[in-house]
């Protein structure tokens, strides 16, 4: 087989089970890997409890891992989120996707609970479960400085173990699956780490379609104003997008009371470079190198870290805000849903946190000790303790990121069909409201929005099973990416049928939710984006959303995907019609 391994990894940490099964090619071709085969693999499971042991954790690679394809040493991890409900995935760079691959499968399926803390180590065909107890409690640099030589390790911090529901898993090269708390799923398990070190080799079944293909793609991330620009994020990374957020005036300030923040500058991309000596990072292998890290090698925060560690906490200090980076990630906390959690917190008391009490809050959360206990339970459950579920800034019960709705509405739909709750990664319709010259779409009107999301929904659930960064779309098209796949796989793949490969993950993961509860009534923003305005300035006005307007278009994207007015699948045998 090419480009696939066509093997699936399953742990039993019950029972310490371990088996290496085929995965049927036709799955394989209709998922392609990622975030589309883990979605898949969940089709048994998706309505159990995310503490349930039975619950699988899915570690799932991609077509083009193991290949020179560029952006494609990525892998997804799948399961249910402690934090929303929904069904989740999470993409992440690295060494450690790349090794998995290597090791001869395409998806490593983790069930059961331990009785004791384990490791589960991969040496190519050798699997095995290895005691972690003098490791439980330790942070993620300390675990992973302690199982380097093993391989690449991927590992839980005090949050994981801890339960917070927004907890994540880090890879030891510093990427994070972020969001939605899966690294509370792993510690549920009494997993703190996995240890990956394959040395085998993806073969490819056309070399000379994926040289060219290759290099097409290649030509194309250099003509990229975005990528490669003057001040694009190869240069500066994703704190770039500070400044351009700040002219646009959507930049989330005090729990999204503002929409910018005057010193916002302290933090932008140049500001991190000259204070911090920022040098230039990635994921293996990858051309673009986005990442910043310290001379030291620790990993700098990217624009939604900084936005939401400063603006929407009324914090300027760059020192406070790499501060509260580097302690989630050796806690192991998702910063999105962190930071803006203490904004929340700070808005309900009266006053936002300051740099000193941001430190001793993040750690509090993830000991889950003092006000830790609460907050360790994202926003919209503190909020709703305290009787002001008003002041979270959630979508299903998902923290949104640092781009205000009311400044892109592409990206307010966008927020509410999210089938992993407030997240601008499904759609990214920032890409054209905003990023791209000239402007494709007017940000400020909901016209034809319902259809361009559908759409860009469709493509990147394909992208994320390749599994290939989306940076990587600020040049390249699924049309160079499609012909990658046929030349890596020796299987006929078109951009038209990745999209509707996309189609059937994105519904899928819609229909697992819907039979999970969930409808129209979940897919809409907070009170506050449609009764108070952002702040205006500038020659840029931020009015308040139009909520009729809104329910408009959400019914067009309903009609669009073939659901009921409420949101929810007419024909309950849906998945019946999928391999």
């Amino acid at each position: 087989m090419f480009g696939w391994n066509g093997k699936i990894l399953r742990v039993d940490l019950t029972t310490g089970s371990i088996a290496r099964e085929e995965l049927p090619q036709e799955i394989l071709h209709a998922y392609l890997g990622g975030r589309g085969l883990g979605v898949r693999l969940m089709r048994d499971f998706f309505q159990l409890q995310p503490d349930d042991p039975a619950i699988p954790l899915i570690f799932s690679v991609g077509p083009l891992c193991g290949t020179s394809a560029p952006t494609a040493a990525r892998l997804s991890v799948v399961s249910r989120s402690p934090l929303t409900g929904t069904i989740y995935d999470c993409s992440a760079g690295g060494r450690f996707a790349w090794r998995l691959k290597s090791s001869g499968v395409d998806a490593l399926f983790i069930t059961g609970r331990s009785k004791t803390p384990v490791t589960l180590s991969i040496e190519d065909a050798v699997v095995s479960l290895l005691p972690a107890d003098a490791l439980w409690g330790r942070d993620v640099k300390e675990t992973v400085t302690a199982l380097a030589d093993r391989g690449s390790v991927a590992a839980i911090g005090p949050a994981g173990e801890n339960g917070v529901l927004f907890a994540n898993i880090m890879m030891g090269e510093g990427n994070s699956v972020g969001r939605g708390g899966l690294g509370a799923v792993m510690g549920s398990k009494r997993l703190k780490a996995i240890v990956v070190n394959g040395t085998g080799k993806t073969e490819i079944a056309d070399k000379k379609l994926f040289d060219s293909a290759r290099n097409d793609v290649l030509r194309l991330f250099r003509a990229s104003p975005v990528i490669f620009g003057e001040l694009g994020i190869a240069e500066y990374g994703t704190p770039a997008l500070v400044d351009l957020m700040r002219q646009r005036r959507m930049a989330p300030t005090e729990n999204f009371r503002k929409t910018v923040f005057a010193d916002s500058s302290a933090y932008s991309g140049i500001a991190i470079r000259q204070e911090c000596g920022a040098k230039k990072d990635g994921c293996y292998g990858c051309p673009i190198q986005c990442k910043k890290s310290t001379k030291e090698g620790e990993p700098l925060p990217e624009y939604e870290t900084v936005s939401h560690f400063g603006a929407l906490n009324g914090i300027s200090s760059l020192a406070s805000i790499v501060k509260s980076n580097t302690l989630c990630n050796r806690l192991g906390m998702d910063t999105i849903s962190a930071a803006a959690t203490l904004s929340a917190f700070g808005e309900a008391r009266g006053r936002f946190p300051s740099p000193a009490e941001v430190d001793d809050l993040l750690r509090n959360i993830a000991s889950m000790t003092g006000e830790g206990i609460s907050l360790s339970q994202g926003s919209r459950r503190y909020t709703e303790s305290i009787g002001r579920p008003d002041l979270s800034m959630t979508v299903k019960s998902l923290e949104l990121p640092a781009y205000d709705p009311r400044g892109a509405y592409g990206m307010a739909l966008a927020y509410c069909t999210s089938n992993r709750g407030g997240c601008h990664l499904r759609a990214y319709p920032v890409s054209h409201e905003i990023l791209r010259k000239p402007v494709a779409t007017d940000r400020f009107s909901f016209d034809g929005k319902a259809r361009i999301i559908s759409l860009a929904e469709d493509a990147n659930a394909a992208i994320d099973s390749l599994v290939a960064c989306k940076f990587s779309f600020f040049g390249a098209s699924l049309e160079e990416y499609a012909e990658l796949l046929t030349a890596a796989t020796g299987e006929e793949f078109t951009p038209q049928r990745l999209k509707e490969i996309g189609r059937n993950i994105y519904l899928t993961e819609r229909f697992y939710n819907c039979s999970n509860g969930f409808s129209a009534s979940d897919d809409t923003l907070p009170e506050r984006f449609f009764i108070e305005a952002g702040s205006s300035g500038e020659g840029i006005q931020i009015p308040s959303l139009d909520r009729l307007r809104f329910d408009l278009e959400m019914q067009k994207y309903y009609r669009i995907r073939g659901l009921t007015e409420h949101g929810t699948f007419i024909a309950t045998d849906f998945l019946t019609s999928l391999p």
